[in-house]
């Protein structure tokens, strides 16, 4: 008789907890819930309990667990739950997952593909596919995620955990998961958590008395009344409140005949008194002595290699024949010690990891060594390759074998190869504990690796500090050379986190190592980090042409040398440094970084050349092809975080062409997203394109609205400031007539790109501002000649204004022929940008009446029809007003009705009149309204009378007050 209970003790509240879980998932209300306790109290029980209430719901069960074998394996609990899931119920064929399959392709084998082969997606990219397959599971009926023992897991595990919980607020998912109160990276998740409201943390406390006396009935299937007060009370001292010990107590008393069934209930036999040392141990050494030596050995090295344990390393290990092997597994599987692990069927796990933990410790410290000594010799003349998993174990023996520095070793190259396959985190802990394993003599490389672990998996400060603790060596030494790589790489995380300082001391630091010939590989390493620096504010800033040469032997040398990643670094600088010279030049370069990245099989720089060029061809062209192009590659790959900023490339290019639903729909889908991931500068650039959508349709409210997220989200401290103030500002304020406004705006742009060089042309200094000071006669030809001159001039952006100041010029300068010619290249230049267009045509309108060429008229009434029909009043009417002021006739629109609110409008109140309303929301003064609206003040007077009529407000005050509430929702 095995003593087993068959329902769950002292645990009512708690179930209680999980049910209410399950019943919030069902409506959309996530929640994150935690049990910790020590081992053997429940955290497992409670667990399936959860699993048989969700199966009982319809709810899809993904259930996975951390190994306790001490290995470091990522995401193995994401990939033990999902496989858990995927193989009863068949791996989920929605369409909205199929964006989401190159992300999860590490964690879901079937979703891996070539085209996402060699790149390692970050853990916030695979965290938010994680959520979308939740979402999408658990759609119809909510779902539920169990993860246990995470106090083993790995760190990139934790992340993933810590990134789902901040977001499950409002999806169908309850995630449970269980943990030892033990230090470490998952405690302090949880902690934290909670500490933040978005995890509810239960410590499971031990069972009293009575529920001891439960338990036991419950195991024997017999009234507690019943049972022996001698082993009742033996139970109570002995197993400290703790169900497994109880279980595991009661096991060895029915084994051992000291408690047995008889016609008249249960009896006991005369009870040891000496206490069991460790509670359990002596148990379990008895249970050893009773078995079979061969499955005692069998279970001994079994235990050796950790709670869970995999059948082909035990058998290298045991050199038992198939055969011998199985029936002794089988032999120990019917004594309950260990049992086929469900997610592997490979592998087998003891029943509770304080059973291998007892086992291991029955035997003498000696006895243990030796044992753990032939495992690890075993393992590593089998012939099979080490790979991380048997590095690992292997590194696990020789520390138990006593053998310090040979596990530091096995621990550093692990980590390594993790550092190399992109688990970073992981990498971390494995070189930490290498680290504080290693020999003198080995100290020092293992630092070095841990330091750039740490810079690349995000933690730079961390890896300063390390970098600054290493010991000094020999300069121009081989020591030298590998200590000098380390700050480069170093660097190259601070260049790319524009940590201006921190980049130049790792460079200062590599220069010296490497002294002054260093080897072309390295000297090209240093070079492209050396360049990207000089690009940063703060940096020091060199001559083009002296920085450009330095990239392009940089180049040239990396190819030579066969460095493809420096040489990729270094055609995208060469990209950036030879915008100066035009686009042609910079496309040149990127054209070799993809054809190099895709030589050398470097999907994630390939696709980053295709980012760059879709960018200078939707930048020159206004044509966005390419760029989709690159997106569809983002996304293949995988990359979340770069499909998230060829997203906000791809919003801001539909509002430059007036897609305005197109721009709506991408930021609508990635704004969040992006916010979610920690995406800054995709974050960033995605508020700019939604506040560009609002500023070009000449929504100020709105427009104010976005730029505050934008502003809040760090906007004004980036290098997106330019175009806040040429894109967004200068464009909205002409939309409304105000043209000293929008040079203001230009003026201050120009400023700020002054101080902060910039290679990025959209800001309005190559175009609009020209344009704006030939309109003003502040600008003579020789200044727009300087802006066609440069590269920035090259955009279709830019050229359909500069277009429009060269006929400007010329109609004042008596060439009207010229001037058509100049117009007749704009309508071509701008067909793409219905806006820009349109707002070129009315401002140019004025400068073509006074100097008497071109087709004023035409353009005015084509501008005034495009922005009436785009409800930008304030333009609309300017055109009118500018025909009435030349002798023309103005047609009246009638409509626009629709866009009233329908209680104005049930008061009757005009189309005219609701300008005059909406305007009111800013409270400005009669005057204000007259020259926005084109109207005389005392039109503005009679049509704020008959507003007061009509709505029944008192005053101009409440009237205003009013227009306030009702527009702060219209568009």
């Amino acid at each position: 008789m095995r003593a087993n209970s068959p329902v769950t003790i002292g645990r009512d509240e708690e179930i209680g907890l999980l049910s209410s879980a399950l019943d919030a998932a069902r409506r959309r209300s996530g929640r994150a819930v935690f049990l910790a306790g020590e081992a053997g109290i429940g955290k497992s029980r409670l667990v399936g309990e959860c699993a048989v209430r969700a199966y009982g719901l319809g709810m899809p069960v993904l259930r996975g667990r951390a190994g306790s074998t001490g290995l470091v394996v990522p995401f193995r609990p994401l990939m033990e739950a999902l496989s858990s899931h995927f193989r009863a119920a068949g791996t989920p064929t929605d369409p909205e997952l199929v964006p989401y399959h190159p992300a999860l392709a590490r964690l879901v084998p079937e979703w891996r593909s070539a085209a996402s082969s060699g790149y390692t997606e970050t853990v916030v990219e695979l965290a938010e596919a994680l959520l979308r397959l939740l979402s999408v599971l658990g759609r119809d009926t909510g779902c539920v995620m169990l993860l246990e023992d995470l106090h083993d897991c790995d760190t990139e595990t934790v992340a993933v955990v810590e990134y789902v919980i901040d977001n499950l607020a409002d999806l169908p998912v309850l995630l449970l998961g269980t943990l030892r109160p033990e230090p470490g990276t998952a405690l302090d998740l949880v902690r934290s958590a909670e500490q933040r409201h978005t995890a509810t943390v239960v410590e499971l406390r031990q069972l009293d008395d009575a529920q001891v006396r439960s338990l036991t009935g419950a195991c024997l299937e017999t009234p507690p009344e019943r049972i022996p007060t001698a082993v009742q009370q033996r139970l109570v001292e002995r197993a400290a409140g703790n169900p497994y010990l109880v279980e595991v107590l009661l096991d060895d008393l029915l084994e051992t005949g000291r408690l047995r069934r008889t016609e008249d209930g249960w009896e006991a036999a005369e009870q040891p008194g000496q206490a069991l040392p460790s509670r359990i141990l002596r148990s379990w050494s008895l249970r050893l002595d009773r078995m079979d030596e061969p499955v005692r050995d069998l279970l001994l090295t079994a235990a050796t290699l950790g709670s869970q344990f995999s059948v082909a390393v035990l058998q290298t290990v045991t050199g038992l024949e198939d055969r011998a092997l199985f029936t002794h597994l089988r032999s120990a599987v019917e004594t309950g010690v260990i049992a086929p692990h469900g997610a592997a069927p490979d592998r087998y796990a003891f029943r509770h990891t304080l059973t291998a933990e007892a086992l291991v410790s029955s035997l003498a410290p000696a006895e243990r060594a030796a044992l753990a000594r032939r495992a690890a010799a075993a393992v590593e003349r089998s012939g099979e390759p080490l790979d991380e998993d048997r590095r690992q174990l292997v590194a696990s023996l020789e520390l138990a074998a006593g053998n310090r520095a040979g596990a530091a070793l096995q621990f550093a190259e692990a980590g390594r190869r993790m550092l190399a396959s992109g688990s970073h985190g992981s990498a971390v802990v494995l070189l930490e504990r290498s680290r504080s394993l290693a020999d003198e003599s080995d100290l020092a490389a293992v630092t070095e690796s841990l330091a750039v672990a740490r810079a690349e998996g995000g933690d730079l400060d961390g890896a300063l500090v390390l970098a600054d603790s290493l010991p000094p060596v020999p300069a121009r030494s081989e020591a030298a050379e590998l200590r000098g790589d380390t700050h480069i790489k170093i660097a190259w995380v601070a260049v790319m986190a524009e940590r201006a300082a921190d980049t130049a001391r790792q460079i200062d630091l590599a220069k010296r190592l490497f002294g002054p010939s260093p080897s072309p590989a390295r000297r090209a390493s240093l070079a492209v980090v050396d360049g990207h620096l000089s690009l940063l504010p703060g940096g020091e800033r060199r001559e083009t042409a002296a920085a450009e040469r330095a990239a392009r032997s940089a180049a040239e040398t990396a190819e030579a040398q066969g460095l493809p990643v420096v040489a990729c670094q270094a055609w995208q600088l060469l990209a950036l440094l030879s915008r100066e010279r035009g686009f042609d030049a910079a496309d040149a370069c990127l054209e070799r970084m993809l054809a190099l990245s895709t030589e050398h099989s470097l999907p994630l720089w390939r696709v980053e050349a295709l980012v760059r060029l879709g960018v200078n061809g939707f930048m020159r062209t206004g044509d966005a092809s390419r760029l989709h192009s690159a997106r569809g590659a983002a996304a293949a790959l995988g990359s979340l975080l770069l499909a998230q900023t060829v997203d906000g490339l791809l919003a801001m290019n539909a509002v430059m062409c007036a897609r305005w639903d197109e721009a709506e729909e991408i930021t609508g889908r990635s704004v969040e997203a992006s916010a979610r991931t920690g995406n800054h500068g995709a974050h960033r650039y995605l508020l700019l394109a939604r506040a560009a959508t609002a500023a070009h349709r000449g929504r100020r409210r709105e427009t104010e609205r976005s730029l505050a997220a934008f502003r809040r989200a760090g906007g004004d401290e980036s290098a997106l400031v330019p175009l806040r103030l040429g894109f967004c500002g200068a464009i909205g304020a002409l939309l409304e007539e105000d043209r000293v406004r929008a040079l203001a705006e230009l003026d201050a742009a120009l400023v700020w790109e002054r101080d902060h060089p910039s290679y990025y042309y959209l800001s309005g200094r190559y175009g609009l501002r020209p344009l704006l000071r030939v309109l003003e006669g502040e600008a003579t030809r020789g200044e727009y000649e300087v802006a066609a001159g440069t590269p920035g001039a090259a955009l279709a952006w830019n050229g359909q204004f500069l277009e429009l100041a060269e006929a400007v010029l010329l109609g004042r300068e008596g060439d009207p022929a010229g001037a058509a010619r100049r117009m007749t290249a704009f309508h071509a230049r701008s067909s793409a940008f219905p806006v820009a267009r349109h707002l070129g045509l009315r401002l140019v309108a004025d400068a073509a009446f006074a100097d008497r060429w071109g087709e004023p008229v035409v353009w005015l009434r084509t501008a005034e029809e495009f922005f009436h029909g785009a409800g930008v009043q304030p333009a609309a009417a300017a055109c009118r007003a500018a025909l009435r002021q030349a002798g023309v006739s103005v047609t009246q629109h009638r409509g626009g009705r629709d866009r009233i609110p329908s209680p104005l409008r049930t008061n009757g109140v005009t189309p005219r009149e609701y300008e005059v309303f909406v305007l009111l929301a800013e409270r400005p003064g009669n005057q204000q309204i007259a020259q926005r609206l084109s109207i005389s003040p005392r039109t503005v007077e009679k049509h704020l009378a008959s507003l007061l009529s009509k709505t029944g407000r008192a005053n101009r005050t409440a009237l205003c007050e009013f227009a306030a509430e009702c527009v702060v929702d219209q568009p």
